[in-house]
Order: C-alpha cells, then structure tokens, then sequence
C-alpha cells in the first residue's frame, strides 16, 4: 500500500479556500442585532449568503469571540463590524 503524502498546514487550508471558488452571491448584509446576540457578540460582522444555500461570516478570531471585519482591495470592498 502507498503511504500518502502529508499535507501542510497551509496546504490544507489553501484547498478549503478554493471551495469558495465558482460560488455565485445570492445576498450580503450586515448581521441583526438579534442575531449577533445569539452568537453572544458584540459586534455585527457582514454576511455573505451563496445562491447554493452556503454562507460566510467574518469572525473576530478562529475561536468564534466576535464578528471580524473584512478588509478589500479598494474602499468599496471594506465591511467593519458594526456594535
């Protein structure tokens, strides 16, 4: 039996990323309040709904302490958190 090869850490993530590849926006909008309380943060990060059902939020951190900011490459593909 072959042994397979290890990915790197960065080999595995580079490969989740391109699951966003194709995928089409169907809505953004920012978080509700009631929502962001239901995540139990303070801050309400952009949503970016997917037209196959599929969406994102920016978090604060890996962990999930609090909506995150996205950062463009111009002034019209900037979304801070709003509180």
């Amino acid at each position: 039996m072959a042994k397979q090869k290890e990915q790197t850490v960065d080999q595995f993530w580079n490969n989740q990323a391109k699951n966003l590849k194709g995928k089409v926006i169907k809505e953004a909008r920012y978080m509700t309040p009631k929502e962001a309380e239901e995540f139990g943060w303070y801050s309400r990060p952009v949503v970016i709904h997917f037209t196959d059902g599929t969406y994102i939020i920016p978090m604060m951190d890996d962990e999930g302490n609090d909506g995150g900011s996205i950062e463009g490459s111009n002034n019209d593909l900037v979304f801070p958190v709003l509180r």
